[in-house]
């Protein structure tokens, strides 16, 4: 399955680093090649000549190496692998991650590299649950970096939940899923999901009630597909997708920009809920009731993302749409297509009764230019895949 793939695998410093040794047995088994980093730290749980003789090839430890950085330097070291690996990820390797720093061979060789990167924390619950290190996970998750696990189960100090490094299995599948082609292997995938808030006063806002599901299993399917996922999300309730690069808005006009500057795109799907209007005259400080009577609130429109999109010369090929309606669903999402300029529309029912609007499944119309189909009711990871399936038959 990995016959002429190279990974940079990183060991960091965790008692899950035993579990390492027998994902490298499993990635040559794949037919991988096997570039071992060792952090100093590693080193106290296995050791260099261990790690060696399991992946046939020479274990880089010291970024002060005289004779490693006359014969591969590491700036060369970061960049010659198709996939770095980090197991186990520590808290602190994820910390030095997120914060940019570059003072021992690991954290040097993952700031200087554009290769992808997956990691696969392991630590106490603890720490894995403090919110610097769920804080770190995100920004992490924002730079395009992959994660698999971890894992809920007892820990070597005695506790129990999450933060156990997962299977190797599980992990081989995860490398396996970004190295071989798919469908959609090359191509840039631009997504925008969940609500969009629109201020009234500092705490008071306009908004809907997607939960950015749909959008999220969407950005989950094209990149097991292959894709270069952008994922652009106002504030949803659902988990961030693994492996994209991610952008956080909160209005309308923050999510048009960030589009815009996301393009180009190969596929442009617009799964977000935007709101229609903002208030023009939000207040700067907290409306008060007073005995004058209800405040005043002006609207203006705000922009119309997927049909600025639709027009532009750089269009991307494929660009699709969500209809969420009350009322003749159908008609109005046919009305919208032809209105926006997009080749999709992809309409649901929302209204009362349904369970769709933040629910776990989805019933759908697909709109095109040449007819509808109804997609029967299905979780809304399963809509997801067929609606990449059928972008990637259309690209093909």
């Amino acid at each position: 399955m990995l016959t002429g793939k190279r990974i940079l695998l990183i060991v960091g410093g965790g008692i899950a680093a035993y579990k390492t040794l027998d994902l490298i047995r499993q990635l040559r088994r794949a037919g991988a090649s096997i570039t071992p980093v060792l952090t100093r730290a590693g080193a106290e749980f296995v050791t260099p000549l261990s790690v060696a003789s399991l992946a046939g090839e020479k274990v880089y430890t010291d970024l002060w190496d005289l004779t490693d950085e006359a014969e591969m330097g590491h700036i060369q070291l970061s960049r010659v692998a198709d996939l770095i690996v980090m197991a186990p990820a520590t808290a602190d390797l994820m910390a030095k991650m997120a914060g940019g720093h570059a003072d021992d061979l690991a954290s040097t060789l993952l700031l200087a590299t554009d290769t992808p990167v997956l990691i696969a924390p392991a630590m106490n619950v603890r720490m894995w649950q403090h919110p610097a290190t769920q804080r770190n996970l995100d920004l992490l998750r924002q730079d395009g970096i992959g994660t698999v696990g971890p894992d809920v189960g007892d820990m070597a100090c005695g506790e129990h939940g999450p933060g156990r490094m997962s299977e190797p299995a599980a992990i081989l599948a995860e490398i396996t899923s970004r190295l071989t082609a798919g469908p959609l292997t090359g191509r840039h995938v631009l997504i925008t999901s969940g609500p969009t808030h629109e201020p009234i006063d500092p705490v008071r806002y306009i908004a809907n009630r997607s939960s950015g599901a749909q959008g999220t299993a969407i950005a989950r399917a094209a990149r097991r597909a292959g894709a270069r996922v952008t994922f652009v999300t106002g504030p949803a309730d659902a988990p961030l997708p693994e492996g994209c690069t991610i952008h956080r808005v909160e209005t309308a006009r923050q999510m048009h920009e960030t589009v815009t500057q996301a393009l180009p795109a190969d596929v442009a799907i617009f799964a977000a809920a935007v709101a229609d209007w903002r208030v023009s005259n939000a207040a700067a400080s907290k409306m008060k009731k007073t005995a004058g009577g209800l405040p005043q609130l002006e609207f203006a429109e705000n922009p119309d993302i997927l049909a600025c999109v639709s027009t532009r010369a750089d269009r991307p090929g494929l660009v699709i749409g969500f209809a969420a309606e009350t009322d003749d669903v159908v008609a109005n999402a046919i009305t919208k297509r032809r209105r926006k300029g997009c080749d999709w529309i992809v309409a649901n029912d929302v209204s009362d009764g349904t369970g769709i609007m933040g629910g776990t499944e989805n019933a759908v119309t697909l709109v095109t230019e040449t007819g509808t189909e109804d997609w029967p009711r299905a979780g809304k990871d399963v809509v997801a895949e067929r609606l990449i399936a059928r972008i990637a038959e259309t690209l093909r």
